[in-house]
């Protein structure tokens, strides 16, 4: 049997739709300008993304969660890139749909944030 590590992903509507386009399976392919994809190791920080960046920028914000092999993942170096809280895989865009198809049951929606509305005076 596999080991597993549980990722979560913080994504916006767009990106949420192509991955219901897949069965919630797979993660689309990353934008030109987007040279990196990054799940992140624990959900505090997932949500903190999905809440703060996602919902305000986007409307809406959600937090995934799945698992992936192990072994796929240990040849990565997982990423502080704040405090311990933030802590992240890189892997390379040409590189996703390996990640992809290392991917072992569904990716699950497990929380949505929406941007608040503005109170009018």
């Amino acid at each position: 049997m596999d080991d597993l590590i549980t990722l979560y992903r913080p994504v916006g509507p767009s990106e949420l739709a192509l991955i219901e386009q897949s069965g919630y399976t797979a993660f689309p392919p990353r934008l030109p300008e987007q040279p990196i994809f990054y799940p992140v190791l624990n959900e505090e920080y997932a949500t903190k993304i999905a809440r703060d960046w996602n919902a305000p920028a986007k409307g809406v914000g959600y937090v995934t969660r799945f698992n992936v092999r192990a072994d796929y993942l240990s040849k990565y170096n997982v990423e502080t890139v704040g405090s311990r809280i933030h802590q992240e895989y890189w892997i390379p865009a040409e590189e996703l749909d390996e990640f992809n198809s290392n991917i072992v049951g569904p990716i699950e929606v497990i929380s949505e944030f929406r941007q608040e509305q503005q109170a009018k005076p």
